[in-house]
């Protein structure tokens, strides 16, 4: 009874309380196949960010946390984030970023900086989700385990269900046999550990006959793109890990390892300490905050969809992630979340 009678006190403290958001946001780029949902055209985000300066009260993550710390959140306030480091952050967000005045932080995942593939996941969705015919099963060998799909009807993939997927997610469509077998294979990568991915990807991309190409809308930033990307002051860049694993699923070694490399990786390029990170997929555990706490972050951002206020765990900072809406879209989410 008393643990519910301070539940609702909570959320009554809460519904009043001033609030900010944290926005999360991938690439900007032309839209192309976007099974994650995870691309803005250029002219949305241009319309996104309008709003937020007519209606927010926009600071960047380290201000924001400054006033988290002091107990005094801005009614409105909000701050703009990125994951992973594309390039497209530099040529495509950072120019519309400066129109608007808005500050901005990119989480890099060290390891891929002027990497010539792209991320796992871009790089699978290249090969499977390509208007086309696929084998009709595939087996691979991951660890010791053996896994086989029959394809069935995901075998062909015409172009009209290649169209009716652009970005399912986002207009909660049901994803065709092809997408539903994109997303089983994802599952079972995701956990794996870099190398094991890559050799995964490597027997899927033989098996497929499909050579994926470095596709300029979703290559990862190079060493002199990130220096270019915090000069003037706007965008600062945060830590994403060094591989972009699912923290949760590694013991404490690999963790720390990811954690605490990443930060030194970033330092030695941007040459300033490096404050603030976020968890890849969002995924973490109380052991991973406390690695977090251990290389000495001020704040960790996960994928938890509400508003920020005092109460707020800074090492579980919850974000919002922009999809692809036009700016009338936009204020409408963007209102819902300040109501969270």
């Amino acid at each position: 009874m008393i643990q519910r009678i301070q539940r609702a006190a909570e959320r009554l403290q809460r519904k009043f309380a001033t609030k900010g958001i944290i926005l999360m946001y991938h690439r900007v780029a032309e839209k192309d196949i976007d099974p994650w949902s995870l691309c803005v055209t250029p002219q949305h985000f241009a319309e996104q960010l309008e709003v937020v300066r007519r209606l927010t009260y926009p600071v960047s993550l380290a201000r924001l946390i400054q006033f988290h710390r002091n107990g005094s959140i801005p009614d409105r306030a909000v701050a703009v984030t990125f994951d992973d480091g594309y390039a497209n952050n530099l040529y495509n967000a950072k120019p519309l970023l400066e129109s608007y005045n808005l500050p901005a932080t990119v989480f890099v995942a060290a390891g891929y900086i002027g990497k010539s593939r792209e991320f796992w996941w871009d790089e699978l969705d290249q090969v499977l989700l390509q208007p086309g015919r696929l084998p009709d099963q595939l087996d691979l060998q991951i660890n010791e385990d053996a896994h086989h799909w029959e394809l069935g009807a995901a075998a062909d993939y015409p172009e009209d269900d290649y169209h009716r997927d652009f970005d399912c997610r986002t207009q909660q469509r049901q994803p065709s046999a092809r997408l539903a077998f994109y997303f089983s294979v994802w599952r079972h990568l995701q956990p794996l550990l870099v190398e094991q991915q890559q050799q995964a990807l490597d027997d899927i991309i033989a098996w497929s006959g499909i050579k994926p190409i470095a596709r300029s809308t979703h290559r990862s930033l190079t060493l002199s793109e990130l220096c270019t990307l915090e000069r003037g002051g706007l965008l600062e860049v945060g830590a994403h890990t060094v591989t972009h694993p699912l923290l949760s699923a590694h013991n404490t070694a690999l963790q720390r390892d990811e954690i605490q490399r990443s930060k030194v990786l970033l330092e030695d390029v941007v040459g300033h300490p490096v404050t603030s990170f976020s968890y890849p997929y969002g995924a973490y555990t109380k052991e991973t905050t406390a690695l977090i706490r251990e290389a000495e972050f001020k704040c960790a951002c996960s994928t938890v969809k509400t508003a920020v206020w005092q109460r707020s765990d800074r090492f579980q900072l919850p974000r919002c992630d922009g999809k692809d809406w036009n700016g009338e879209e936009f204020e409408k989410q963007l209102l819902m979340w300040f109501q969270s």
